[in-house]
């Protein structure tokens, strides 16, 4: 059985549930996407948590960036992840154990191993596709959170 991403009505709903979106992989340095994408986010009035070990208890977006999810002292709605397929596995289980509503893969990122993870423990798993770009296009047929 081959993978499906919801539809973008469903990305919508998603989206506009979501508050706390925890960034695997954000960057501290400005001109990476992963900051790019997460600050656009953050703009557009979502809680961005930074997740990257090289950076732990550094600030990021103004947030303090954690080693891991587990170590998020909040709830998590969304995991968006900017970090190759062969990490994303990982990460699913991780988003599972956090008990995260949804396991996002950045564009470019596709893990059938990950998804299948956050499938079978009830997540919502979209993959290879651009967080801020789906937001926008949600944006244009809702008009929330401007």
């Amino acid at each position: 059985m081959s993978f499906t991403n919801p539809t973008r009505e469903q990305i919508g709903v998603i989206l506009e549930k979501a508050g706390n979106i925890a960034v695997v992989g954000l960057s501290d340095q400005s001109d990476r996407t992963s900051y790019m994408v997460a600050y656009a986010m953050q703009l557009k009035g979502y809680r961005i948590i930074p997740v990257n070990p090289v950076a732990k208890d550094k600030q990021i977006l103004g947030e303090v960036c954690y080693s891991s999810l587990k170590d998020i002292p909040e709830p998590v709605d969304i995991v968006n992840v900017f970090r190759r397929s062969e990490y994303c596995a990982a990460v699913a289980q991780e988003a599972v154990d956090i008990g995260a509503k949804v396991l996002w893969l950045q564009q470019g990122i596709i893990s059938d191993e990950a998804a299948k993870i956050a499938e079978e423990n009830g997540l919502a798993v979209i993959m290879d596709r651009c967080i801020k770009v789906e937001d926008s296009l949600a944006l244009s047929h809702r008009g929330k959170k401007e």
